[in-house]
């Protein structure tokens, strides 16, 4: 499903116009990456969470030039699911 699924989707289930559905969803994603940018997670209850992960500085090897890289540590976004959201999806 793409977002504009997702969109024809809202728009057809609450009547409202798809510009409107449009920009309350580029607004909500957007709002979703300002938070994590700023190190704070997403909670939506029933749903599930956006987290920030922090990965360990580790060492890595670039074959081709048969050299070692040390990767530092980072933050990557990650996405926990609720419980009633995984059960609905198992069934």
């Amino acid at each position: 499903m793409t977002k504009a699924d997702i969109v024809n989707e809202i728009a057809k289930n609450t009547g409202i116009d798809k510009a409107t559905v449009l920009a309350t969803l580029e607004a909500f994603m957007e709002s979703v990456k300002e938070s994590l940018s700023k190190d704070e997670n997403v909670y939506l209850r029933g749903f599930g969470s956006f987290i920030v992960k922090k990965r360990a500085q580790k060492t890595a090897r670039n074959i081709s030039k048969n050299t070692t890289i040390i990767i530092p540590e980072h933050n990557i976004p990650a996405f926990k699911p609720a419980k009633t959201f995984t059960l609905s999806v198992k069934k």
